[in-house]
């Protein structure tokens, strides 16, 4: 690829220089002659990483999926333009149960005991939980081993097994609604609006790499935001600028906002 290294080092500045190095090695095995290469399981950022490269690569095209609609961790696959066969993204679907009346458990308490056995984040998607228990989206090809060894959650006993993937009930999220205006189009500006705290909380937060844009690290308080942005706000949840309404006879901007909770 021409623009190769020019391409690594731009996402290198926003902290996934390592991902775009290792898809750019699949995207240039399936230019080679492999039918389709699949990532590792990544946030939705990957999917920006992946237009870049097909960008610069259009004989291939991308695919990609989480194990149902709307999963936010994804697997992306760089597939051979005249390939017409199916891409197996090898994603599985388990489901973990245990006696709630022993401890609500909590998905830091799944993430931890999984992350626990040796299973690589990269390894499984989103982890969906339920009342007395968990949808796990993995790796086709850990799913058995999570079956055999995944036996307890912080000393809570648990079974693991197969369900498919059609029987995936997503997690229903409250969406709050926020109109409002503000001074600019900064980021610090509209994520205090939207997620009610104040702005100097909100510059302290991006300064600590607590604040994403796009599911990348954001750049810093003065950076510029647009309808569509993915704003997250860590221990907050994450918000969608949905619409700019219009500039008020004061300079205000309107923003429209919807925030998942």
């Amino acid at each position: 690829m021409k623009d190769k290294e020019k391409l690594i080092r731009y996402f290198e500045a926003s902290g996934n220089g390592e991902e775009a190095r290792r898809m750019l090695d699949l995207a240039e095995q399936v230019v080679a002659g492999k039918p389709f290469r699949v990532t590792e399981f990544m946030s939705p950022a990957g999917l920006i990483i992946a237009d870049a490269i097909k960008a610069n690569l259009p004989q291939l095209r991308v695919e990609f999926g989480g194990g149902y609609e709307g999963a936010e961790r994804i697997r992306v696959a760089f597939v051979a333009e005249d390939f017409q066969g199916t891409v197996d993204l090898g994603v599985s679907a388990l489901k973990v149960s245990w006696d709630p009346r022993f401890r609500l458990l909590t998905h830091r308490d799944v993430l931890g005991s999984l992350m626990g056995l040796g299973v690589e984040r990269t390894s499984f998607g989103d982890i969906i939980m339920q009342t007395g228990g968990a949808q796990l989206i993995v790796d086709s090809a850990m799913a058995e081993y999570v079956k055999q060894n995944f036996t307890k959650i912080a000393m809570v006993s648990v079974s693991v097994e197969d369900m498919e993937l059609a029987e995936i009930q997503p997690k229903e999220e409250k969406i709050k609604e926020i109109r409002t205006t503000v001074a600019s189009l900064r980021l610090d500006a509209v994520a205090s609006s939207g997620f009610s705290v104040s702005r100097t909380k909100v510059v302290s937060s991006i300064n600590a790499g607590l604040v994403q844009v796009n599911w990348q690290p954001a750049k810093g308080p003065a950076q510029e935001v647009k309808e569509g942005d993915i704003i997250s706000l860590r221990g907050r949840g994450r918000m969608k600028i949905e619409a700019i309404t219009g500039t008020s006879r004061k300079g205000r901007i309107g923003v429209y906002l919807k925030r998942f909770m």
